[in-house]
């Protein structure tokens, strides 16, 4: 596959504007860095797919990570090519298929674009919405002590929002490396799709360790972490109910509300050592 294009073209992440502070009860000139959203058009094969709002960062991670959660395709190697083009509106990430998953994609578009009264809003989302999830298959266990480090790790390595306090982190640790990877965005999901991206260019899946969210779960996390056969997911806020149900259903470890030395276990125990069990059956 082929990745082109430079991101160091691209809007720079962060940016400082003019505010007035108050501190207290005087008010005063000054300045604060704000994270910075830029509009990022999905193109697969010359068709638009989606346009999210978006981080300009990591964006070749992005495009990856994406096309894998969202089922457009099952493996790195069936991008052809791939490009980040920064325009006036916003930026495009042009992707093409190869192949087989190129015609796959073709055929998915003409359904789409059925007669279903009110189109892409119609049955072929609905369906997309809930898809079938691929079953966890990976057995890996984890402590106690192994979540509260991999909690601890993801502040001191989300640079972006220690200079904004205002963007998600999703990271990956496991016992043997720790924080593995982590990316950061305004979005959540896109936070998460950045980091599957950086995973399967690294080649390796999540079958060996933790996902790590700053965020509270919605069902669309636990998608996308079972896409890449994630055991374990972490967040720091708690889990919809919805988000618990698929969880179950996927063999997915569900553990929220992580904060300190706290958790909350909400699916899948079984993947706790005896200790973590303990542990969980009293916190909860």
């Amino acid at each position: 596959m082929s990745d082109t294009g430079d991101e160091t073209s691209l809007p720079a992440p962060a940016v400082s504007v003019p505010c007035t502070a108050q501190r207290g009860g005087v008010s005063f000139p000054s300045t604060r860095m704000v994270p910075d959203e830029q509009a990022v058009a999905f193109t697969y094969n010359g068709s638009t797919h989606a346009v999210m709002m978006a981080t300009p960062a990591d964006l070749e991670d992005f495009s990856i990570g994406f096309a894998l959660t969202e089922g457009l395709i099952e493996d790195r190697s069936e991008i052809e090519n791939l490009e980040i083009m920064p325009t006036p509106l916003g930026i495009e990430a042009r992707v093409w298929l190869k192949g087989d998953r190129a015609e796959a994609y073709a055929k998915r578009r003409r359904s789409m674009a059925g007669p279903t009264g009110c189109g892409l809003c119609g049955i072929e989302s609905l369906e997309a919405a809930m898809r079938p999830l691929p079953r966890v298959t990976a057995e890996a266990k984890v402590s106690s002590q192994a979540i509260i480090a991999a909690m601890a790790s993801l502040d001191p390595a989300q640079t972006l929002n220690g200079v904004t306090h205002a963007v998600h982190g999703a990271g990956f640790w496991t016992e043997r490396e720790g924080l593995v990877a982590l990316r950061e965005d305004v979005g959540r999901h896109n936070a998460l799709d950045k980091l599957v991206g950086a995973l399967v260019r690294d080649g390796r899946t999540a079958a060996d360790g933790m996902i790590l969210m700053t965020s509270r779960v919605s069902i669309e996390l636990i998608q996308k972490a079972a896409r890449i056969n994630a055991p374990v997911l972490v967040a720091v806020s708690a889990p919809t109910a919805a988000a618990i149900k698929l969880a179950d259903e996927a063999g997915m470890t569900l553990v929220a509300v992580a904060r300190r030395q706290d958790f909350e276990v909400f699916t899948h125990p079984e993947r706790l050592n005896e200790t973590s069990r303990q542990v969980a059956s009293h916190v909860a």
